[in-house]
């Protein structure tokens, strides 16, 4: 029996619809907030939205960027995002400390690209040169955190300081002074306002450990959504790789166009300085995986901070910190292989 075309493709029709809408259900929303204005520091991330990673994943990424007047922080223990990406091991600490239900499950910077600049040929080439400038621009934030940490592991001393207000100016203007800045960022912005690349000294060269650009969820979504945190986690780092080793185009565009103040030429040369100065993936991460975590590193960071009085022993529970379920498993480093040939 022969059926007429025109009741196949009303069928067809049907069940083409009823496939994307159980694909569209099969979806997980999921809502992730940074916590600052797109950049090519946060890159793996919309590489991974923008090229489908997280689709793959079964997952719906909502990413919320955060700014100077977005404090997307308390949105996580609220419920009102699921993953919150986060600076380094300090803030993680606090919540601890202070008893919000969160953890960190991933850690995508081996190192905390804080750093500090000097002007070259003026005698400040090492860190430990750096300790006898006349003058440190340290904003804030800074003196309450890791100049703490300067000052009691390389003698940096508080007679040095001057504020720091996010504006290269001052530095410029002093050749023999330092100054704090992301080691990603700042050498590209004095570069092009001052023709020259500066001495550059990473903390996490010399002793700072943390590390940065850590993904937080609450500790009741590991518990009971852990199939979920495991997607995120690894359609991340897939993503990371892709955007490091592979073609990252369309992720700097994205970026672009949702923060006009980072162009896509900005974006790419954070790329190369990221992949120099072994931010994202080196150490551990070379053979465990980008985001990979080590609990006795974690340990090591708290030790320093005690001794640099940010913390008294026995404050933390440490095993509340970080969880390593989702990480340390080798997830990407095939597809870093065969892009990058290492």
């Amino acid at each position: 029996m022969r059926v007429p075309a025109l009741t196949i493709r009303p069928l067809a029709l049907g069940l083409a619809l009823a496939a994307a809408a159980f694909a569209a259900q099969a979806q997980e929303k999921v809502v992730f907030a940074t916590n600052w204005k797109a950049q090519a520091g946060h890159g793996g991330f919309y590489q991974a939205l923008v090229d489908g990673t997280y689709k793959k994943y079964g997952l719906d990424v909502e990413i919320q960027q955060g700014g100077p007047m977005v404090n997307n922080r308390p949105m996580l223990p609220a419920g009102k995002v699921d993953f919150l990406m986060t600076g380094n091991l300090l803030q993680s600490f606090d919540n601890v400390k202070n008893g919000v239900p969160t953890v960190v499950v991933a850690a995508f910077f081996q190192k905390d690209p804080q750093a500090m600049f000097a002007h070259p040929g003026q005698g400040f080439d090492t860190f430990k040169d750096m300790a006898k400038a006349p003058v440190a621009f340290i904003g804030k934030d800074g003196q309450f955190s890791f100049w703490q940490w300067m000052k009691s592991e390389h003698g940096f001393k508080d007679s040095q300081l001057k504020p720091y207000t996010f504006n290269v100016g001052p530095f410029l203007a002093d050749k023999k002074s330092i100054q704090q800045g992301y080691a990603i960022s700042e050498p590209l912005s004095i570069k092009a306002q001052a023709g020259f690349d500066p001495v550059v000294q990473l903390l996490a060269d010399n002793g700072f450990s943390t590390y940065s650009t850590t993904v937080e969820t609450r500790a009741d979504l590991v518990k009971t959504k852990p199939e979920t945190v495991r997607k995120f986690v690894e359609a991340s780092i897939i993503g990371w790789n892709n955007y490091l080793y592979g073609d990252n185009k369309a992720a700097n565009e994205m970026i672009a166009k949702i923060n006009p103040d980072s162009p896509v030429a900005a974006s790419q040369g954070s790329i190369e300085l990221m992949k120099k100065m072994g931010i994202v993936d080196s150490g551990e991460s070379l053979t465990k995986g980008i985001g990979a975590m080590d609990e006795a590193r974690v340990k090591d960071f708290y030790d320093k901070m005690v001794k640099a009085g940010l913390y008294k022993p026995g404050d933390i529970d440490l095993s509340k910190v970080v969880t390593t379920q989702f990480v340390n498993k080798g997830v990407g480093v095939d597809v870093r292989k065969k892009l990058a040939g290492k």
